[in-house]
């Protein structure tokens, strides 16, 4: 045989026996095991409408005194005036240094004030935990207040009060701020 006419045939052979293997592949695969699906999400779009709300809100302001204030939130659901939160963390600092983190299960926002409830833990950056059933901050004052008993644990011991407040102190708002508790004060020293 002649070199040019083995390379013809093969020119023609080669792509045909190319197309028969794709041809048997396609044919003779398997199916997919797995299902591809694009994932949704599994809500019912019917109560979103009837319940809205916002999934994971932030708030930010910074008070006439220069307290800054962050507060964040799992879910919030708007009420009139007022909204409704789940899982919220507030940032408190002051321009003199002291901050605040407080964290609540539940809370809501309405009339100048964040109320976290539900068990409020709030930590300070002077070593302070306190633990509440319910804080209150002021979003137009540096000004944070337990009224319903509040726990607290100091670099030198313990303290239980019926009441606690954090704020400025006597020279106004440029003071330090001051740690405030009262309503049957117990210390427990601890040197």
């Amino acid at each position: 045989m002649d070199r040019t006419r083995v390379v013809r045939s093969l020119r023609v052979i080669l792509p045909l026996a190319a197309l028969a293997m794709l041809s048997t592949l396609f044919l003779f695969s398997r199916g997919s095991e797995t299902e591809s699906r694009i994932p949704y999400a599994q809500v019912d779009a019917e109560a979103m409408a009837r319940d809205p709300r916002l999934v994971a809100p932030e708030y930010a302001a910074v008070t006439e005194d220069g307290t800054r204030i962050s507060l964040m939130a799992s879910t919030a659901r708007p009420d009139g005036e007022r909204a409704e939160a789940e899982a919220l963390r507030l940032d408190w600092q002051r321009p003199d240094g002291l901050g605040a983190m407080l964290v609540a299960p539940n809370g809501g926002l309405a009339d100048g004030r964040i109320r976290l409830d539900g068990g409020v833990r709030m930590t300070t950056s002077t070593g302070w935990q306190m633990d509440a059933p319910r804080i209150d901050a002021a979003t137009d004052r540096s000004e944070i207040i337990a009224d319903d008993g509040i726990e607290a644990k100091a670099p030198f011991g313990r303290i239980s009060a019926g009441r606690m407040r954090l704020e400025p102190g006597d020279d106004g708002e440029t003071g330090a701020a001051v740690l405030n508790f009262s309503g049957g004060v117990r210390l427990i020293y601890q040197p």
